[in-house]
């Protein structure tokens, strides 16, 4: 029969008759009892009245009796620490049991009983199992540190604990080791203060690299992690830890994979760019970043978004893998927007013609959102490989003359910007773009085209009639529109006055005196005062010659792109956010950085 049984009672005066048989003589009923008190716990009824029993129960040679009052100690000692106390003595002739077993288990419920009162009793207890002859109580003794650093950090470092700790990094089990890296780095990110005990030096790091090999996958993630927090003191140092660090690439494990990843990329900034080592480096990142993403999608998508940070601030890693980034049909939208994305980062002039011939072919998918993306990304990509510019260009022209309406609103938007990018080139199209002017219904998209009409208005010979189709419902119009069309209305006026003064007049009135919105009545006056008092002077500031728009708008800044490489394999890594604007508590935190170029290097490259 399984255990669910335990869960299927309903019975009135239930706490009566377990508190019955928890005091039993007879060791199975007592079992069957505290097994009833857990399951009636893990539902979430409340059976704190049975604290005393099952503490009674602890007294006992069964593992996994033993087990199962553990458990309920640690569930119930917060709300009874007054009868948490009672446990002590066992907790304490536990962690001296003949069986390495009672002792790793009477030592992570200490960990986990997180009360004042008896944390001052467990401090020899702890110290005991951290110098155990057997390694599975040792590494357990490890994380119990970090758990009670976070009820009593002044206990811990008084009591020595850190240093014991400290004195794990040259343990002989390799488990052990990574189980003391992961408690020093739990310590670290939460105090600042005990980074001078636990400071990382090329010994400890060196005893970290060995045991990397002989240790289980998650044991290899927080070595690594504690690895790249680490700066080596020169480039010899950078580079004989990436050598070591090389062969984890090509680890089943994802997680192993990146963690290694990002020592890499991190060290990488100590070396000489040109050097036939560093090319060689790049050359062996491409292959595991690809394999990543032949896993499952959830694991894929962690793997782009890491890609994405990866391609910003070395592209040349992946420039010839383009392919890989193309979309499969039956990949989940949130993978097939990460690799547009990235594409998008890695066109060149080599590979625009491939790229522009997929994007096309996505640009009449079904999903919606996915195609608005792909349209998008052909405009970028003309705003990026000036050579392919006409292409993109034709290429959009013929997704507008699809009239599938999402299609041709995203193509004005990017067409838009191609003439910020490209001015007095491409200008022949604006006839087929106002032929779709009636369609337009998204604010972006009718503010695309009205700013083209404005910019334009000299070579639109009925500018002023399809301005004035666009001032009839004002009112009703996004604030992003009614401001574009306010400027619209004031070039044409200025490059054609004589015929456009009523409509000018008009919407000035609609911004100034029938508006609430204080951008769009600001912008109404300064026009209605330039206009009123120097013409001249309003033309030059309403028509001066724009700056070209950059290739990429989207790249992460500089120092944040940094920080962010530091945290590949992490959280920060797929949010593109620094840890401590989503983690509470995190705000005084150690902000990471990349190191600096070895000075020797920096000597090399001054000769």
């Amino acid at each position: 029969m399984t255990d669910s049984k335990y869960f299927t009672t309903t019975k009135k005066g239930e706490i009566f008759e377990l508190k019955s048989e928890l005091q039993s003589e007879k060791r199975e009923k007592k079992k069957e009892a505290v097994k009833k008190v857990i399951a009636s716990m893990t539902v979430g009824k409340d059976v704190s009245a049975l604290f005393p029993d099952v503490v009674n129960c602890i007294q006992t040679d069964n593992l996994e009796l033993k087990k199962l009052v553990y458990l309920y100690l640690m569930n119930y000692a917060k709300s009874q620490p007054d009868m948490a106390i009672l446990a002590v003595n066992t907790f304490v002739k536990d962690c001296e049991d003949s069986n390495p077993l009672i002792r790793a288990l009477a030592v992570r419920t200490m960990g986990c009983i997180r009360v004042d009162k008896i944390i001052d009793y467990l401090c020899q207890p702890l110290r005991n199992c951290l110098k155990d002859e057997d390694p599975y109580v040792r590494k357990t003794a490890a994380v119990c540190v970090a758990k009670l650093y976070d009820i009593n950090a002044q206990l811990v470092e008084d009591q020595g604990f850190l240093d014991l700790l400290r004195d794990m990094l040259s343990d002989s089990n390799p488990m052990v080791v990574a189980n003391a890296v992961a408690a020093i780095s739990e310590i670290l990110e939460s105090s600042p203060t005990a980074q001078q005990v636990l400071e990382m030096n090329a010994s400890t790091i060196n005893k970290l690299l060995t045991a990397l090999n002989e240790c289980t996958e998650w044991g290899q993630v927080f070595i690594l992690d504690a690895i790249s927090n680490y700066t080596p003191k020169d480039d010899k140092e950078a580079q004989s830890i990436c050598e070591r660090v090389t062969p984890r690439l090509a680890h089943a494990n994802a997680a192993v994979v990146l963690s290694a990843v990002k020592v890499i990329m991190k060290f990488m900034e100590m070396l000489d760019a040109t050097s036939e080592y560093v090319l060689t480096l790049v050359k062996k990142l491409a292959p595991p970043l690809v394999t990543l993403l032949s896993a499952e999608a959830e694991i894929q998508y962690v793997a782009l978004r890491n890609i994405n940070l990866i391609v910003q601030k070395r592209s040349d890693i992946l420039k010839n893998e383009m392919k890989v980034f193309f979309v499969k049909y039956n990949d989940p939208i949130y993978v097939k927007l990460e690799k547009l994305d990235i594409m998008i980062r890695l066109t060149s002039q080599a590979n625009i013609a491939q790229v522009l011939a997929e994007l096309k072919e996505y640009a009449t998918e079904v999903d919606v959102d996915f195609v608005r993306k792909s349209v998008r990304a052909i405009g970028r990509c003309a705003i990026k490989v000036e050579p392919a510019a006409e292409k993109c260009v034709s290429t959009l022209l013929d997704l507008i003359q699809t009239k599938v309406n999402y299609v041709v609103q995203e193509a004005i938007v990017v067409i838009k910007d191609i003439f910020r990018k490209y001015p007095n080139k491409y200008e022949s199209i604006i006839a087929t773009l106002c032929e779709n002017l009636d369609t337009l219904d998204e604010p972006e998209a009718r503010a695309s085209m009205i700013w083209i009409i404005g910019e334009y208005a000299e070579r639109i010979d009925n500018a002023d009639e399809l301005l004035e189709s666009f001032l009839e419902g004002f009112q009703d119009e996004n604030s992003q529109v009614q401001l574009q069309l306010l400027t619209a209305i004031v070039k044409l006026f200025l490059k054609r006055p004589t015929d456009t003064q009523e409509l000018v007049q008009q919407v000035l009135s609609l911004a100034t005196q029938d508006s609430d919105n204080p951008d769009l009545r600001d912008r109404g006056y300064i026009y209605w005062r330039l206009l009123s008092t120097d013409p001249a002077a309003a033309k030059e500031v309403v028509l001066a010659e724009k700056p070209l728009i950059s290739e990429e708008t989207d790249l992460i800044e500089p120092t944040l792109l940094d920080e962010l490489i530091c945290h590949i394999s992490s959280l920060a890594s797929v949010y593109h956010k620094p840890p401590n604007s989503f983690v509470e508590g995190r705000q005084g935190g150690l902000r990471r950085v990349l190191p600096p170029k070895s000075s020797s290097y920096r000597k090399h490259t001054r000769r």
